[in-house]
């Protein structure tokens, strides 16, 4: 997979999240789940797009390693979706496995970006 195909599955993940997820605007609970988790999953994709034009290998590195916790952070926030029964299964667990994905390749990148002399995804 290449940087465009894998910026572009960021955006989609930040899409699927939108439409599926505004459903929880409708009490104060989903909408503070809402806020963090849309918080959390776009900010994973820009940061991997500041990742995409780094000026320096460590720089470079650092935000993969924020693109990383922002997915993490996602993955948290769903499995609470999950755990509280907010949004039925057969609509969330198809993005908590988008999730689980894009952590493993950019924990893999994260790894890479450290051993290589070179940066780019």
């Amino acid at each position: 997979m290449n940087a465009e195909e894998l910026a572009n599955r960021f955006v989609d993940f930040a899409a699927k999240i939108i439409r599926t997820c505004g459903a929880l605007c409708s009490d104060y609970t989903g909408k503070h789940i809402y806020g963090q988790l849309m918080r959390s999953a776009t900010s994973a994709g820009a940061n991997y797009e500041e990742a995409r034009g780094a000026e320096s290998k460590a720089d470079f590195s650092h935000k993969l390693q924020i693109v990383l916790k922002e997915l993490r952070e996602s993955r948290f926030w769903i499995r609470l979706i999950i755990r509280a029964g907010l949004i039925p299964k057969d609509q969330i667990l198809p993005i908590l496995s988008e999730t689980d994905e894009l952590i493993r390749i950019i924990a893999k990148s994260v790894v890479t970006s450290k051993t290589k002399k070179q940066f780019a995804i």
